[in-house]
């Protein structure tokens, strides 16, 4: 499988299932789970975008450890893809309003968490390594983007 080839299987996961769970360390290196709505854009090949408040617990822990894990999968749970990699965390005006406009829809949760609809900051997850994974026929694929 080829890079280009993973990151098409991740939208149309996104598509299809519209979350991914997103694993970080706390700040007492304690592993950490949480469902998101990320995203992906067909210009960056390595990225995954979601979005966060500055206030929440998850920004302290990211500027600590910022090597994290995505699990996607369809609703079908015929395909599922694990993301390795660094979360930056960006304060872009444009390109919040980019990630907005695309899935400011799928965030009623985190509206009703962070009454601020400008008060976030981008989470922008660099993609190391990516493994795709058909679980009813038992083939897991890696992929390197280093």
């Amino acid at each position: 499988m080829t890079k280009k080839e993973l990151i098409e299987r991740i939208t149309f996961t996104l598509e299809d299932a519209k979350t991914g769970v997103l694993a970080t360390t706390d700040t007492n290196g304690h592993p950490r789970m949480r469902w998101m709505s990320p995203i992906v854009f067909p210009s960056c090949h390595n990225v995954l975008y979601s979005v966060t408040s500055p206030n929440f617990a998850k920004t302290l822990q990211l500027q600590k450890h910022p090597d994290v894990e995505w699990m996607l999968q369809t609703r079908s749970l015929s395909e599922v893809i694990y993301l390795h990699g660094k979360i930056n965390m960006i304060d872009n005006p444009s390109l919040k309003a980019k990630i907005i406009e695309t899935i400011g829809k799928r965030l009623h949760i985190f509206w009703k968490i962070e009454n601020k609809e400008t008060d976030f900051i981008i989470l922008e997850t660099i993609i190391d390594e990516g493994i795709y994974f058909l679980p009813m026929e038992g083939k897991k694929e890696t992929v390197s983007f280093r």
